[in-house]
């Protein structure tokens, strides 16, 4: 499974945006990679296995999809609203929430069931289960072509 670069917390922001090769040119802003979420991949025998840090986030502001080019993607729009003046007329004077978003694309390996794929939120923890087709699968798969 291949995976998006991201930015490195050892180096400073700005010399890993000059020096990050992959996404030269493509616009990103210091702010757009610490939107991006932490992710763990890991494989078994049955699946791959996908999660990601996503502290606060409901599953309305989360979007899973398999694009026609075989790549996962994953979404999340989190608008802050800012509240109207309470009871006690209170009102910002400064206000920083705003709207964080992020889009991750993962190419997803041949051996994937696509109709299978599972994902749950859990405890601030995007969980994404891909299944794995099994050798029998596979074989199954397989046709014959009859020659008239």
């Amino acid at each position: 499974m291949l995976l998006a670069t991201r930015n490195q917390d050892f180096m400073p922001s700005l010399f890993s945006e000059m020096l990050n090769w992959n996404n030269w040119g493509k616009g990103l802003s210091v702010e757009d990679y610490h939107a991006m979420p932490k992710m763990n991949v890991s494989e078994s025998d049955t699946d791959y296995q996908l999660q990601m840090c996503v502290p606060g986030l409901k599953k309305e502001d989360l979007s899973i999809t398999v694009d026609t080019e075989n790549n996962l993607v994953v979404e999340m729009i989190h608008k802050d609203e800012k509240k109207e003046a309470s009871k006690d007329n209170r009102h910002y004077l400064r206000h920083e929430f705003g709207t964080l978003q992020f889009k991750q694309l993962l190419s997803l390996p041949e051996n994937v069931k696509r109709e299978q794929i599972t994902a749950k939120v859990e405890d601030g923890v995007l969980t994404v289960v891909l299944p794995k087709i099994t050798e029998e699968e596979k074989r199954q798969q397989a046709q014959t072509i009859a020659i008239e």
